[in-house]
């Protein structure tokens, strides 16, 4: 008797057996944190294992090996919903160091977290980072608030907590550290507290405001600098003016939703004639007539000031025809708002003159003032022979309807014409 057996598997085939070279490709990607060795690779190779390389892998391994764009596409989509890359340069990589640098930084407290969190990350990311926006500060966790706090108030002063208990992290290592850095943005206090709530997670101390105005001052870098919503008042303004004074390269400073008063803006003036500043937003602080006169002086000296915002203010008509008469003499500044500042007659009457003399000014907001009928007709007569302004914002003036449409016209026309102009000798652009 004969068995006729068949040894071999029908389904077997030599083509599910994977190749030699891929089995080697799995294999540097399982050991890739222990042996990367990317750049041996051959070019074919190399891409086939960025795009199987986990995202988790340590930074201190993956930071200055991988430059791919598309592996840190996968990096920042992986970990955040919203990525706009137009926001960091066009680049993938610079985003991811950036926005985890930010978390990091949004999440220390002091004498809890560990400071090396933020020092082993700088050699990493030192050469990637050009922006921070840090919209919180957490305060050291005290163990005996909840004792302190039997009696809740609407002030800080009632938890018993000074504000040496409440200083935040130190930027001046982290600054001093980052080459490129050329944007910071800071504000000082704490994001969805909840029933957590208490008014001394918003102070920015005064040792805080010594810190970060050294920071900034070793920043030589450094050309936009905003620090709003902090509670920043006239001492802690004059602070950081003396340690802005004669900055290299900063050209762009954000006051705005403070407590700066006429002392501040006396600081702020000096500063900007002592800087090389084009942007200038002190909007919603508490800046009156004589703060107003203060940056009116240092404006009709200046020649650098492209730009100055003021709304939300209470400059009044002293400090708001302290500004026209500035405004006659200055040649640099392009843009003003003067909205919500408690502005009448008086101050249209004057800047009626800015209108048909200045020939810089392109853009005028005097919203949510009272310049009344008169005030509007003024600014009406002065438009006649302008041709350079292309934005005049006169809501909720009482200027009334028909002189806003004729001052419409004139401004649209002036819009159209510098649209055409732009159009026939387009800038240069640099090479």
């Amino acid at each position: 008797y004969y068995t006729h057996r068949i040894v071999e598997d029908p389904e077997w085939s030599l083509v599910t057996v994977p190749p030699l070279t891929e089995l080697c490709l799995q294999h540097i990607v399982h050991n890739f944190e222990k042996n990367p060795i990317l750049d041996r690779l051959l070019p074919k190779h190399r891409r086939k294992v960025l795009d199987r390389l986990s995202t988790s892998l340590p930074l201190t391994v993956t930071a200055n090996l991988i430059s791919d764009e598309d592996y840190w596409k996968r990096c920042c989509t992986e970990r955040w919903q919203v990525c706009d890359i137009s926001n960091y340069g066009d680049s993938w990589k610079r985003m991811f160091f950036e926005r985890h640098l930010e978390n990091i930084l949004k999440c220390f407290i002091p004498d809890t977290t560990d400071p090396n969190q933020v020092l082993e990350l700088i050699p990493l990311c030192k050469d990637y980072v050009r922006k921070l926006e840090v919209d919180q500060f957490l305060p050291p966790v005290k163990v005996d608030q909840k004792e302190v706090r039997d009696d809740l108030s609407d002030t800080g002063s009632d938890f018993g907590l000074g504000e040496d208990s409440v200083h935040h992290y130190n930027l001046e290592v982290l600054t001093t550290a980052l080459p490129h850095l050329e944007e910071l943005h800071l504000s000082y206090g704490v994001k969805d507290c909840g029933m957590n709530f208490e008014w001394n997670l918003f102070n920015f101390t005064y040792q805080d405001c010594c810190n970060l105005a050294v920071a900034v001052k070793m920043c030589q870098n450094l050309k936009v600098f905003k620090l709003t919503h902090s509670k920043v008042d006239d001492d802690k303004t004059g602070l950081l003016v003396r340690n802005l004074l004669d900055h290299p390269c900063l050209v762009e400073l954000n006051l705005s939703h403070n407590l700066i008063r006429d002392k501040g803006a006396q600081a702020l003036g000096k500063l900007i004639n002592h800087s090389r500043l084009e942007i200038l937003d002190l909007c919603n602080n508490q800046i009156h007539h004589l703060g107003a006169e203060a940056l009116a002086q240092a404006l009709a000296e200046n020649s650098t000031l492209k730009s100055l915002n003021l709304r939300l203010n209470c400059v009044e008509d002293k400090g708001g025809e302290a500004i026209s008469r500035a405004l006659l003499t200055n040649t640099t500044l392009k843009s003003i708002h003067l909205g919500s500042n408690n502005l009448s007659e008086p101050t249209a009457t004057l800047f009626s003159q800015v209108l048909a003399q200045n020939t810089t000014l392109m853009s005028v907001n005097f919203s949510c003032n009272h310049l009344g009928l008169d005030g509007g007709k003024q600014l009406l007569d002065g438009l006649a022979a302008n041709k350079t302004l292309t934005e005049f914002d006169l809501r909720l003036t009482e200027v009334g309807q028909e002189t806003e449409y004729l001052i419409h016209q004139i401004v649209w026309a002036n819009w159209e014409a510098a649209r055409l102009a732009s159009l026939q000798h387009p800038p240069s652009k640099p090479l």
